[in-house]
């Protein structure tokens, strides 16, 4: 087998740090000396740290977009109008697929994500592109159809709460032992359950102002 090239080995490292350590707590040298390339190299084959971040994120990212489009894809072939568990399950399921109890890919991909989701620098939130921008759009209309009198805010809010909640959850799997009286769970219950649980949330009446 080849061994990786320098792009693929720069991506390799900077999405270990990344994720270990955020965006500013990473810096370009740290990376090119965990891939055992030259400090210039990142310019060369990304342009700049910024940069170099979109393409980790997008990387990981990429099979979970083209799943959730193609799961919405298929429940649109069959109807307009898809239950809301139906949807939530095109868009949380990939989620789970790519994470993965017992795969340190997976493990990687949910640190990475959590860190994409708090890392309060403007670079982590600068990486989406087309792609990721008309998967969101779609999921956006079609549970907009299927939620007609929840307000576009709330149900933006809701939607980020599944990517949030699955995130989490993974990161817990990977670092966090259950309780002694528990026993660990497997990846299918744990996917029936947070789809279960996020169609319910998705599904709750909307919030009714609190009185001034």
């Amino acid at each position: 087998m080849a061994s990786p090239d320098t792009r693929t080995q720069i991506l390799d490292a900077a999405e270990r740090l990344f994720a270990e350590h955020g965006y500013r707590g990473t810096s370009v040298r740290a990376i090119t000396d965990l891939a055992g390339a030259n400090l210039a190299a990142v310019g060369y084959h990304f342009g700049s740290k910024a940069e170099l971040l979109a393409a980790v994120v997008r990387r990981v990212i990429e099979p979970i977009t083209a799943a959730q489009s193609a799961g919405l894809d298929l429940l649109l072939a069959r109807t307009p109008d898809p239950l809301v568990t139906e949807l939530v399950e095109a868009f949380a399921g990939p989620l789970f697929d790519e994470m993965p109890v017992g795969d340190e890919g997976g493990a990687r991909t949910s640190r990475l994500i959590v860190t994409i989701i708090s890392d309060p620098a403007e670079e982590a939130r600068s990486w989406t592109g087309p792609a990721e921008d008309a998967v969101r759009d779609r999921y956006l209309a079609a549970f907009g159809r299927a939620l007609p009198d929840l307000p576009p805010e709330e149900l933006w809010f809701r939607m980020r709460g599944i990517l949030a909640v699955t995130a989490v959850d993974r990161v817990q799997v990977y670092h966090q032992r259950p309780p002694a009286s528990l026993s660990p769970v497997a990846g299918d219950a744990a996917r029936r359950w947070a789809i279960s649980f996020l169609a319910a949330a998705m599904s709750a009446p909307p919030t009714v102002p609190l009185p001034r």
